[in-house]
């Protein structure tokens, strides 16, 4: 499924070359694991990461969460918590602009019947995040499966 963008790529660059770009993620926890795509195009080519996009224009913030896991992965989801705040510092160094914060909800898939977006080559889950994962989602997804071990609560530090 080709997935819907609010504007061209140009208008995007130019955008978030100078402001930054609020996102959600979804950190999808299943009985085997957490759930991480692919990445095909559009930045972070070939390594898994946690679903996530874009807050849309006076959209609000759950109506976003829900049009991620619909666009992304064709499902719809369940919000369990909300986890905190992630910044991407490694994205400059990725795409050569932009600067994104998002904040983090940790969710619980409604089904499995995947129908993947255009930016995604596959779906995995995974008990602990692979090599090849974005370093700052790897490192949020390890502070939980550790907090999780240790029967702390799952929140990011604000």
């Amino acid at each position: 499924m080709k997935r819907k963008l609010p504007f061209t790529f140009e208008e995007f660059k130019t955008i978030y070359s100078k402001v930054p770009r609020l996102c959600v993620d979804l950190v999808v926890e299943t009985n085997k694991g957490y759930l991480l795509t692919l990445r095909q195009k559009n930045g972070y080519e070939g390594q898994w990461h946690i679903p996530g996009g874009t807050v849309y224009y006076r959209e609000a913030i759950k109506k976003s969460v829900e049009r991620v896991a619909k666009e992304e992965l064709g499902i719809k989801i369940s919000i369990t918590k909300f986890l905190g705040y992630l910044e991407y510092f490694s994205e400059v160094k990725e795409r050569g602009f932009g600067y994104t914060v998002t904040l983090v909800f940790l969710c619980k898939a409604i089904g499995t019947n995947f129908h993947l977006d255009d930016q995604t080559e596959k779906v995995g889950v995974f008990k602990k995040p692979p090599i090849n994962t974005i370093v700052e989602q790897k490192k949020l997804l390890n502070k939980l499966i550790y907090k999780k071990s240790k029967g702390e609560e799952l929140r990011l530090n604000l």
